[in-house]
């Protein structure tokens, strides 16, 4: 499904124009854009997809709000990574 070389994933990233801060990982095949494993609901729910950028994920690889396992997990196992955004007003402060 994905191109994994010793624990490599080539990934490109997109993000969503109906929703600020959502972003959907899939993996980079050659000839292909690796959208066709991503159910319909979801891309009609993203809008119009734009490429962000194209990053190899490694293990060590740091991430700004995903856990570098589990996006590596989720695009071996489903094709894809869905990143939603932030909550803005977590509950542990709001019952402060």
């Amino acid at each position: 499904m994905t191109e994994s070389l010793n624990n490599k994933i080539l990934c490109d990233i997109y993000k969503s124009d109906k929703k600020d801060e959502m972003y959907l990982y899939v993996p980079k095949s050659i000839g292909k854009d690796g959208l066709e494993n991503i159910p319909e609901a979801l891309r009609q729910s993203f809008g119009v997809l734009k490429l962000v950028t194209t990053l190899v994920l490694t293990e060590s690889r740091k991430l700004a709000r995903a856990d570098i396992h589990k996006v590596m997990t989720e695009l071996n196992s489903t094709g894809f990574y869905l990143q939603m955004p932030p909550v803005k007003y977590p509950l542990d402060e709001q019952q402060k």
